[in-house]
């Protein structure tokens, strides 16, 4: 009966981890380019009082065996970057990534941080930044007397001015790609590093041969939680913690019973 309550409480403080999860996801229903998160659990180790395979006689084996499971555990939050959907706005440096990618981001320190939300802005200078105020990379100008700012599906940024009407270049904007996405780092901010498991990035112009999306101008993508499923995962994380604690609870009477025996 001590596994039955230790397992027990290992299946509650997994499902408290995955309520934590989907309240993230709820949190960032509404945050542009934010990608949903699904926990993963793995079954801890087995305690086998009879090893499958064991002899059971000089020409006979045991067929399965018996072996008692000591709970589970939360190894993995896993990013799904399925692609959201996409809302119109009024500012011609919205942009949305049509497929794989990440734009690049020059933070103060030099390194280079990734995103997928692409709203952006001009500053003091000109240069073409995201809400935090961080240039994009490579870096991007637009004059103050600009106008009609055009961003093209392979990221080519072009302009005209006031009284001409030939079109200027102002730069090109470059996507990167990871062999495995869903193992960058999110430091909050809507921005991920590389890690080891992510792999280092393939830069390349979007739509190229690199597998990378093409670019929408004036709009933005929106998260991919599904709400309705969150709400239903919920529902099931509460039901599982609910069945584990009446499994705590039984232990617990039985306990009390053995307890109660007279001697």
């Amino acid at each position: 009966m001590i596994r039955a309550l230790y397992s027990a409480a290992s299946g509650m403080t997994a499902q408290q981890m995955n309520v934590d999860n989907i309240a993230n996801n709820l949190a960032n229903a509404n945050t542009t380019g934010y990608k949903m998160r699904r926990t993963q659990f793995q079954d801890l180790m087995y305690q086998n009082v009879t090893q499958p395979g064991t002899a059971a006689g000089q020409q006979t084996t045991v067929p399965s065996g018996l072996q008692v499971g000591l709970g589970t555990r939360p190894v993995a939050n896993e990013i799904v970057f399925a692609q959201g959907s996409f809302a119109q706005t009024s500012n011609p440096l919205d942009l949305v990534i049509q497929g794989h990618g990440f734009f690049q981001v020059r933070m103060p320190s030099g390194e280079t941080n990734y995103t997928r939300d692409g709203s952006f802005q001009l500053d003091k200078d000109g240069n073409i930044v995201t809400s935090g105020g961080n240039p994009i990379e490579p870096q991007i100008t637009i004059p103050a007397q600009a106008q009609n700012i055009t961003i093209a599906a392979d990221g080519t940024v072009s302009y005209t001015q006031a009284g001409q009407t030939n079109t200027q270049l102002a730069g090109q904007i470059q996507l990167a790609n990871f062999q495995n996405p869903a193992g960058l780092n999110a430091v909050g901010a809507n921005l991920f590093t590389v890690t080891d498991a992510s792999g280092q990035p393939t830069i390349a112009n979007p739509g190229g041969q690199e597998g990378l999306g093409t670019l929408l101008q004036g709009y933005q993508e929106q998260s991919n939680v599904s709400v309705v499923q969150e709400f239903i995962n919920l529902i099931a994380a509460q039901r599982g913690y609910e069945a584990n604690s009446k499994v705590v609870k039984a232990a617990d009477e039985m306990y009390q019973q053995v307890n109660n025996i007279p001697t």
